[in-house]
This record gives structure tokens, C-alpha cells and sequence, in this order.
């Protein structure tokens, strides 16, 4: 959504017509259900999460800054949200079943249904590798690989310095292919 529409619904929003904020939860509810889903683990955390990022975010609007950017303040509530319901719920994370919507590769009809099955199998085995590492370097993996957030945007939504995102996203690339190595010993063992 282009930064000049979104400041007049906000600004809608803020003269009191709610109606406004609709376009902003369609433009933002499928990346924000992508990024809920990677750091909660399960769909119905994620929307769950999702629903009370959104309704935080309404209900803070006044506070937003016009001249700053909405996506990186709103994934920054998202984040914080999906963190506070982790911790709340002191449980180990772990994904669930692997929901088609989230595929993280494209699993269209192109190469025939061997190469679909390919592209599942590498999917889930992604999955599996980024289940294994910190949170930390999923989130910031996903921001940066699957949402295609720009340095500067993760530094506002992880609020940390833009040097930092570099050295984190080196780290979590690292402790990804070690732990998708680690995958691929263990399914050899296993065969």
C-alpha cells in the first residue's frame, strides 16, 4: 500500500471513521499472517496474535508519526505481540503441521508433480531447520528472506541499530545451515 494513501486512512481513522482502518488490515493481514504463523509456530496463535496486533494498533494510532513509515511500526506491534503471547504461554515452540498457505516455496503445477513434491519436501525440511534455531534468527530470517523487509525497516521493527540486523542476519544465516545440515544427518540416519 503507497505510504501517501495509508496516511490519509489513518488520518481518517483518527477523525473518528473506523471504517478506514479496513483497508489497512486487507493490505497488511496476509504478510502479517505470514510473519504471526513463522514466530508463533500454529495458525490459530498466529491469528490470534494477528487479531490483537491489529486492535492494539487501532487503538494506538493517535500515537503513530505521519511521517514514518506504517508497515515497520505495525510488524514492530506484531512482533511484540507474538512475543508476549510466547512468553505468556511458556511452552517450547514448535510448528505445526506445515499449512499450505505458509509454504515458504512456490508450489505451483510448473516441472509436473515431481517437482511439486520437491519443492514440499524442501519446504519442510525449512521449516524443520528453522524450528531448530532461536527465536532471534527466525525472526529476523523471516523479516529479511520472506517478508523482503529492507535493512533500515527491521532495524525500526526489531528496534536495534541498522549495523546489528547484518551481524544478526549473518548469525541466523549460519545457525540455519547448521541446523539444516543437522536435518540432513539425521534423515540419513534414519534411511
Amino acid at each position: 500500500m503507497q505510504s501517501d494513501l495509508e496516511r490519509e486512512l489513518i488520518r481518517k481513522c483518527r477523525a473518528g471513521n473506523a471504517r478506514f482502518y479496513e483497508p489497512l488490515v486487507r493490505a497488511y493481514e496476509p504478510s502479517g499472517m505470514r510473519l504471526a504463523f513463522v514466530l508463533m509456530g500454529n495458525t490459530d496463535d498466529a491469528q490470534d496474535a494477528l487479531q490483537e496486533a491489529f486492535i492494539k494498533t487501532y487503538q494506538s494510532l493517535h500515537q503513530f508519526d505521519l511521517d514514518q513509515s506504517f508497515s515497520p511500526w505495525f510488524f514492530q506491534i506484531l512482533r511484540n505481540q507474538c512475543r508476549d503471547m510466547l512468553r505468556g504461554r511458556k511452552a517450547e515452540f514448535k510448528f505445526e503441521k506445515l499449512d499450505q498457505r505458509f509454504d515458504l516455496c512456490s508450489t505451483d503445477s510448473e516441472g509436473g508433480p515431481e517437482r511439486i513434491l520437491e519443492r514440499k519436501a524442501a519446504a519442510e525440511k525449512l521449516w524443520r531447520g528453522l524450528e531448530q534455531i532461536s527465536e532471534e534468527h527466525r525472526e529476523i530470517l523471516v523479516l529479511k528472506e520472506i517478508q523482503d523487509f529492507y535493512y533500515t525497516e527491521i532495524a525500526s521493527i526489531l528496534d536495534i541499530p541498522e549495523g546489528t540486523v547484518a551481524s544478526r542476519l549473518y548469525h541466523a544465516r549460519r545457525a540455519l545451515r547448521e541446523a539444516l545440515l543437522d536435518t540432513r544427518v539425521e534423515d540419513q540416519k534414519n534411511s
